[in-house]
């Protein structure tokens, strides 16, 4: 698959604090990565430590936190890894969250219906 970036609005939760920046989608990373300088200027706090595998095979402890994402006007609260400067990467979870495909050909994300697979609308929850 050919690689694109696209424009996301990343922020604190709990405030209004927000900033855009260009991500690169990777849909072979988990977890959305943003620059931890940038995370803290949000006031966007780490609450978990995880283990994550690199693209180089090595595995190494990072901080995790939640934001606020948004992307082509649709927005959610997603995990993000607190990473090094100048990697902006927009995940698969985040993808998920915001119900965003990747459509490779034309490079570019398509809003999709979530599943709920549970049976007809007349079933009960």
């Amino acid at each position: 698959m050919g690689t694109f970036s696209v424009p996301v609005t990343v922020g604190n939760p709990d405030s209004t604090a927000r900033e855009t920046v260009d991500a690169l989608v990777d849909t072979g990373a988990t977890f959305s990565v943003m620059p931890a300088s940038l995370l803290r200027r949000l006031g966007i706090e780490p609450t978990r430590t995880r283990r994550l595998r690199l693209a180089n095979g090595q595995v190494e402890e990072r901080q995790t936190g939640m934001a606020f994402f948004e992307v082509q006007g649709i927005d959610g609260e997603v995990m993000v890894v607190f990473g090094p400067e100048n990697l902006y990467l927009l995940g698969a979870t985040t993808l998920e969250v915001l119900l965003l495909v990747v459509d490779p050909i034309n490079k570019q994300l398509i809003p999709e219906v979530g599943l709920l697979m549970r049976g007809s609308s007349d079933d009960a929850c």
